[in-house]
């Protein structure tokens, strides 16, 4: 098997109660289905890292192209999907195909997701100082 380049993807996301989303109660079935890819993707050894305004905003201050998007198209457009250095999506996160385009995967990779996120409980929310509402 030969070598093959590690792309590298970090997703900005707008403020939130955690670094997840995934506290409270309606939570966005978006971001489940967003935090279960990335599981997926750590266990298989591909990091994708995930910065959102509220825990991270230092992130979004030190990475100039992100930090110019936001100063052009305000926070409304996250979250905003970078690659290598590249914004590729804004205003959406990629869908389980595009993951498995961009960081060129194997195509069942994600395919397994659905049913893992369905059945997720919501115990594990960590949130502290009344940050769930």
């Amino acid at each position: 098997m030969g070598m093959f380049i590690v792309k590298k993807m970090q997703i900005f996301e707008p403020a939130m109660c955690c670094s997840t989303g995934i506290c409270g109660v309606g939570v966005d079935p978006e971001l489940l289905r967003i935090s279960a890819v990335l599981n997926t993707l750590k266990k298989n050894e591909i990091l994708v890292e995930r910065f959102n305004l509220t825990s991270a905003p230092m992130e979004f201050v030190s990475n100039k192209i992100v930090n110019d998007f936001i100063n052009i198209n305000g926070v409304d457009q996250l979250p905003i999907a970078v690659l290598d250095g590249v914004i590729i999506i804004s205003g959406r996160y990629p869908t389980n195909e595009e993951f498995i385009d961009l960081l060129e995967l194997p195509n069942d990779l994600l395919l397994k997701q659905e049913t893992k996120v369905k059945l997720k409980k919501f115990s594990k929310c960590h949130c502290k100082g009344g940050c769930c509402e």
